[in-house]
């Protein structure tokens, strides 16, 4: 059995009145969300509604429930931490994907070789916290272990954890254009 992760400590800063460098918020992520049928983790660090962003904002900004991808012209720093991946993968794509919030025919481009096969209308990095996984594309996977960094340019993928751990990745979307 998989251990848990360690909780995520999350420091924002901004400025004061006088225009001082402050902290805003030292804490906990506050925004995590839990699939019960994957156990996948989504903490929720930051999001942006635009770019250039606005940052004379003092509010959290770490709304849990954008879906997966960014809002137009935004972005979403996220760190997510992936339990092994169950054999039977949590049903079909259909569903999976309901789930998960994606644009329809997310992950459709070609016939999804794993039920939790999607794709974003992003610009995605990737970090490697800890752990291993496989990033499956359409026609090959590709091993990834803590440490290692990912750019998918709208790419279908399926994040597949074979190993005894949780595997943590920190994600950073940014909208793109269609593909």
């Amino acid at each position: 059995m998989p251990q848990n992760p360690p909780p995520l400590r999350r420091v924002v800063t901004g400025h004061a009145p006088d225009g001082q460098a402050v902290v805003l918020f030292d804490d906990l992520t506050p925004n995590r969300v839990t699939r019960p049928d994957t156990g996948i983790s989504a903490h929720w660090v930051w999001t942006t509604g635009q770019a250039p962003d606005n940052i004379h904002v003092n509010a959290d900004a770490s709304s849990p429930r954008r879906g997966l991808a960014p809002a137009p012209g935004g972005s979403i720093f996220r760190i997510v931490d992936f339990p092994p991946t169950p054999p039977d993968a949590g049903g079909g794509h259909g569903d999976f994907a309901a789930q998960m919030g994606l644009r329809d025919g997310s992950g459709k481009r070609r016939p999804p070789r794993h039920p939790q096969m999607h794709a974003t209308e992003t610009i995605d990095y990737a970090l490697i916290m800890s752990g291993q996984i496989d990033m499956m594309l359409d026609g090959e996977t590709v091993t990834l272990k803590a440490g290692d960094v990912v750019v998918q340019q709208a790419t279908n993928h399926a994040w597949i954890n074979h190993g005894p751990d949780i595997c943590r990745i920190a994600f950073v979307l940014i909208d793109s254009q269609p593909y």
